[in-house]
């Protein structure tokens, strides 16, 4: 993997967070703990670990903590055997969800290429497990490309959750080097699909800046994504999570964040464009249900 130039720039200030103190993770900390649940913002060290373990939300990841695919931005562990689904796990998941009383949850995955339908399965387990306990919650639910199993993603949307979201990650032309194991196109499609198959269904997408991309890049990107379907977009910086990983190119300011989302909002017409250099796919996800009175489906 590419290592750290020494020409790397300097992380600005607006990027700077307050490392979390035990106190304000401590209580969701535990409770994951105890039900052995991963969640995302612990395995791929997310900056806003502090605010939003101590408002007592949290995107779980299922099917970890490994993955199969080794991407050169990404902090979470590789494994690339075959292994066994935990039959318990949407059980376990669906009891966090009624002890944390949340409103909204987002339940994530790691690539599980070794699997024949991706996992798609257990997503279905887990929302059906989650609707069981926590009825009133919605539901988000953000999916690996599937290796392009549109059945295995039928059956992922029969379990009807809220919002579908499947991150594009970045620009078209950067994605060998940053999705070596992934394609454009494929989760352009992905997309599509979703609301063809289940209309009601709102649709959400996310990438990075700061890879190496051109503004008139993203621009594209996101006519991409309107072009396909897409409700929601969210933007956020990259930030290196190691020397073993892709290093940062630009931090962009937050001007420029802010002109993304007035383009993809006035200009294309998004539902919303939440973009910022801390914005992460999950951050304030519960929004949502503000949108879903906004715009009823």
């Amino acid at each position: 993997m590419t290592s750290i130039s020494k020409n790397a720039p300097t992380k600005p200030e607006w990027l700077r967070v307050k490392a979390p103190q035990f106190e304000r993770i401590g209580n969701t900390a535990n409770l994951l703990s105890d039900l052995k649940l991963n969640t995302v913002c612990q395995e791929a060290s997310c900056p806003n670990i502090g605010e939003c373990f101590a408002s007592g939300t949290a995107t779980f990841l299922i099917m970890g903590p490994a993955c199969t695919r080794a991407c050169p931005y990404c902090d979470i562990n590789f494994d690339r055997s075959k292994r066994d689904l935990d039959p318990t796990e949407p059980h376990r998941l669906a009891e966090a969800v009624s002890r944390m009383n949340l409103k909204h949850v987002v339940i994530t995955s790691v690539n599980r290429d070794d699997l024949d339908d991706g996992g798609a399965s257990q997503f279905f387990q887990c929302v059906s497990e989650v609707r069981k306990k926590s009825p009133e919650t919605t539901i988000e639910l953000l999916i690996p490309d599937l290796c392009g199993n549109w059945q295995a993603l039928e059956l992922v949307l029969d379990s009807k959750p809220n919002v579908l979201n499947h991150n594009i990650e970045t620009v078209k032309s950067l994605y060998r080097k940053v999705r070596p194991q992934g394609n454009y196109q494929r989760t352009l499609d992905l997309l599509k699909r979703t609301r063809e198959y289940f209309p009601s269904v709102y649709t959400k997408s996310g990438f990075m800046l700061g890879l190496g991309e051109s503004d008139d890049e993203v621009l594209n990107l996101l006519s991409d994504l309107k072009n396909h379907f897409v409700d929601i977009v969210t933007i956020g910086q990259y930030l290196s999570p190691g020397p073993k990983h892709l290093p940062v190119q630009r931090f962009v300011s937050p001007p420029k964040f802010t002109y993304f989302k007035l383009f993809g909002e006035d200009n294309l017409g998004f539902m919303q464009v939440v973009s910022s250099p801390l914005t992460r796919s999950s951050y304030h996800a519960e929004e949502i249900q503000k949108l879903m009175k906004k715009y009823p489906r």
